[in-house]
């Protein structure tokens, strides 16, 4: 199975942001084909970059690894970052790894 079979990445221009939505699994295997997406994406030249967890399944230590750098790259470059709360097994994982009390989150994306 393909990473992109499991998990799905949306990248969306609103206004000031990019939203980035995520549906699926994000873990040790799916987590290069969404670093590719961002690569392709350009989210460098918004002012603010919000990840979708909305429809986010599961989540793994590679996968938060994925948004924790994420959130760092876009702090050097200047830019807002938040995320939307996920599934409760995607919540718990943010919430126990207190990953939860770093980055802002927001109850929509736009």
């Amino acid at each position: 199975m393909a990473a992109s079979d499991h998990l799905r990445v949306d990248v969306e221009n609103e206004r000031d942001r990019i939203v980035v939505r995520l549906s699926g699994e994000l873990d040790l295997a799916s987590a290069p084909h969404l670093e590719r997406e961002l690569e392709r994406a350009q989210i460098e030249t918004t002012q603010m970059l919000v990840f979708d967890l909305d429809g986010l399944e599961f989540l793994d230590s590679t996968g938060l690894q994925v948004l924790l750098a994420t959130h760092r790259r876009a702090g050097e470059r200047g830019q807002a970052f938040a995320i939307t709360r996920g599934s409760p097994q995607v919540q718990r994982l943010l919430d126990i790894t207190r990953v939860a009390e770093r980055l802002t989150i927001v109850e929509a994306p736009v």
